[in-house]
């Protein structure tokens, strides 16, 4: 239950840079400039208008313009700083410990 409401938590957040230009860090090192098209509730991504960080140590991956990328070969996302909602964040990291103490 804990995994399913921090998933949630990004899921919702995610959403709410729809539009906006990420760079995302895959496991096998591969970082994907794009605009975010979408995300599902398994943090799976749509990428629109795509570029590769570092074009010498992927040369196959130019031609790629758009591309979904499953969520769980992701290992980070780096976000544009204007779009991070701090306290917004904040107050639903605390909600969300809140309800973990309560729990138990």
């Amino acid at each position: 239950v804990k995994l399913l409401n921090v998933s949630m938590l990004f899921y919702s957040f995610f959403k709410t840079l729809i539009g906006q230009e990420v760079v995302v860090e895959l496991k096998n090192d591969l970082a994907i400039r794009g605009t975010l098209h979408s995300v599902d509730q398994y943090l799976n991504v749509k990428l629109l208008n795509v570029s590769i960080v570092e074009p010498d140590k992927f040369p196959h991956m130019q031609s790629v313009k758009h591309c979904f990328v499953r969520g769980s070969v992701i290992r980070y996302v780096q976000l544009p700083k204007a779009s991070i909602d701090v306290e917004l964040l904040q107050d639903a990291t605390r909600k969300e410990a809140a309800q973990q103490r309560a729990a138990k």
